[in-house]
């Protein structure tokens, strides 16, 4: 799966009133973590955050990407003030926030089930944060008004929630995040209730907020992979506890650094190769099985182990037509159509490798031996050992 194109941010679009007008201040509301850890446990014996250091900047949108249980809701509930980190400090626009409440932090926040009240229409749930920040009388409605245009709701506010679908609740939960202008805005899994075509058009809706709303940052918590690279200016790739790689979704992709990250942002090839010499005439080589693969240099000695990474949609079917590239053999072991691709599993040397094909006119079958092909400059070499901050594993 090749990450999708970045969503184009034009910065002088979209309604005047709610850009530029964050809660935080004065559009430079970014958020920090500085060396945040929470523990849970009567002597904090659980830690589930453990020594977070990350930024947001100012009208960026940060993916936190992980598996359950790696820590990304818990740093998001850091921000919002539900849960008290045991060390370390949280800020907002460069002050410090640990210690206050949420409700003073401007912020606004979607969780995936939209927490909508239903004995209110939907003008009434939008209108609920600027009531409890106490927002003048007369200033309500426009407000109410400018959020649900923004999220093309306007024409439901009189609706309760339960006459709504979920996209169309899921975006009244949005509206009413917007509504208070926030510096900050904090979504928990927001597509995660979706189906799959409400799921794709809500990104869309989400990437065009962030197009018009360039003054907002956001925190964005979720484990789909395809969210995170089609809305994230960066993604914080975390697992246990411990963030262990930040970039862009374009250079976690293709340059990971990491086994972690190659298998956890998109798919990958991953084998288990030695290294011959380290690449220092432009290119390097490493031993495979029995076989010698060209690789880009990769800064790892002569000898050391290191995992060849290569994504399923950069190999080919046949042999290399190339004098410099590589080509592997192996056994198909399965075949899945996937409508635009199949995607053959080969047994090479007792690991299996993924290739993603298209416009296959004769489909392998099982048991078929079969050769793949990928360019030296597709491949990416991962030195063993690698923690996160770019230190080796003791």
């Amino acid at each position: 799966m090749a990450p999708p194109e970045p969503a184009r941010r034009d910065r002088n679009t979209g309604p005047r009133d709610l850009r530029g007008k964050a809660a935080a201040g004065d559009g430079r509301s970014g958020i920090r973590f500085d060396s945040v850890t929470v523990a849970y446990g009567r002597h904090g014996e659980h830690t589930v955050l453990d020594r977070l250091d990350l930024t947001v900047e100012p009208g960026e949108v940060m993916a936190l990407l992980g598996p359950s249980g790696s820590g990304k809701t818990t740093a998001l509930r850091a921000v919002a003030g539900f849960v008290r980190p045991v060390s370390g400090r949280v800020l907002i626009g460069g002050r410090d926030v640990t210690g206050l409440p949420p409700y003073r932090r401007g912020i606004g926040m979607v969780v995936q089930q939209y927490a909508l009240f239903p004995h209110m229409k939907v003008a009434e749930n939008v209108a609920f944060g600027l009531k409890a920040q106490k927002t003048p009388r007369a200033e309500i409605a426009g407000r109410v008004t400018e959020a649900l245009e923004m999220t093309g709701m306007a024409g439901y506010a009189a609706r309760y929630p339960r006459e709504l679908s979920g996209g169309q609740q899921q975006r009244v939960a949005i509206a009413r995040a917007l509504a208070i202008r926030p510096g900050v805005l904090l979504l928990d899994e927001p597509l995660s209730a979706l189906d799959a075509q409400l799921r794709s058009g809500m990104m869309a809706e989400l990437a065009r907020l962030h197009r018009e709303l360039p003054d907002v940052s956001i925190l964005y918590v979720t484990h789909d992979q395809v969210e995170a690279l089609t809305l994230a200016d960066r993604i914080a790739v975390m697992d246990r506890a411990r963030l262990r790689d930040c970039g862009t979704p374009q250079q976690l992709y293709r340059r990971p650094r990491t086994e972690f990250t190659a298998s956890f942002v998109g798919t990958a090839n991953l084998l288990p190769v030695t290294v011959l010499d380290d690449g220092a005439d432009g290119g390097g080589r490493v031993r495979f099985g029995g076989r010698t693969l060209r690789v880009p240099a990769g800064g790892a000695a002569a000898g050391a182990g290191a995992t060849l990474c290569v994504r399923p949609h950069l190999v080919g079917l046949g042999e290399s037509p190339a004098a410099d590239g590589n080509t592997l053999r192996g056994t198909i072991t399965e075949v899945q159509w996937r409508g635009a691709t199949h995607r053959l599993y080969v047994a090479v040397d007792g690991h299996r490798f993924m290739a993603d094909l298209r416009e296959l006119r004769e489909t392998p079958a099982l048991g078929d031996t079969v050769a793949l092909h990928f360019a030296p400059e597709d491949a990416v070499l991962i030195p063993a050992g690698l923690t996160e901050d770019g230190a080796r594993d003791a």
